[in-house]
């Protein structure tokens, strides 16, 4: 987000190739790292801090000196390991005997899927994909509480028609309404013949999921408006 010049060496001219206005500066996207005091000592910004601080004041010798002491340590490790047996075992990288190459442990190769992905992120080290599919989930458990409390409806119906047939009905059973109802259909049931059979009443699990997809809702509205500023 700072300015670049472009230095001509045949005429010495200098133009501008790049110079951000304010408003490009405060739509800039946020960083977002580990805290530094939370960092393990391997990774790369607490381990290479001297190389980064020598760099950045232009001291390029000292940049060089504390390069070789890490990469020392690194050799001198490795000696160890294999004087005394001890296998390496990387935590987030295997090795494929075939090729001779690493490979991370967690890589997700699929393409991009914009109507199911929503976000990637870092944890633990590990890259994950926050999906879609969650509602689908919620949907199938709802779904499966609706058709128990149908079933389970349907069953005190059927018990309610066979006490009315049977081989001895009384005379006020046959002269007046029964108390049960046959039920409609699971296709035929309304929104209001829902909320009459207690279906919306979910259980703990959707509820759960009720939860967590309004926490991806809130999730997806923030990418919006960090795409719409990119946009712009």
């Amino acid at each position: 987000d700072g300015e670049v010049l472009i230095n001509e060496l045949k005429n010495g001219n200098t133009e501008t190739f790049w110079n951000p206005t304010s408003e490009v500066r405060r739509q800039r996207l946020k960083r977002h790292i580990v805290l530094f005091e939370e960092q393990t000592d391997f990774e790369s910004e607490r381990l290479w801090q001297h190389v980064t601080s020598a760099i950045n004041k232009g001291d390029q010798h000292k940049a060089t000196q504390e390069k070789f002491v890490l990469e020392e340590e690194q050799r001198n490790a490795a000696r160890e390991r294999r004087e005394s047996g001890t296998e390496w075992k990387p935590l987030l990288f295997r090795h494929d005997a075939g090729t001779n190459e690493w490979h991370y442990k967690y890589e997700d190769l699929r393409p991009w899927d914009p109507l199911n992905d929503i976000a990637q992120f870092e944890k633990d080290g590990i890259l994950q994909t926050m999906e879609r599919h969650l509602s689908t989930r919620m949907s199938n458990c709802k779904a499966t509480c609706i058709n128990n409390q149908i079933t389970r409806h349907k069953r005190s119906a059927k018990d309610c028609r066979r006490r009315k047939t049977s081989d001895q009905p009384s005379n006020h059973s046959q002269n007046t309404e029964s108390s049960c109802s046959t039920p409609e259909s699971a296709q035929e049931l309304s929104d209001d013949d829902g909320k009459y059979l207690g279906f919306e009443s979910l259980c703990a699990q959707c509820g759960k999921e009720v939860d967590h997809l309004k926490e991806i809702h809130s999730a997806v509205l923030s990418l919006q408006k960090a795409q719409q500023d990119i946009h712009r």
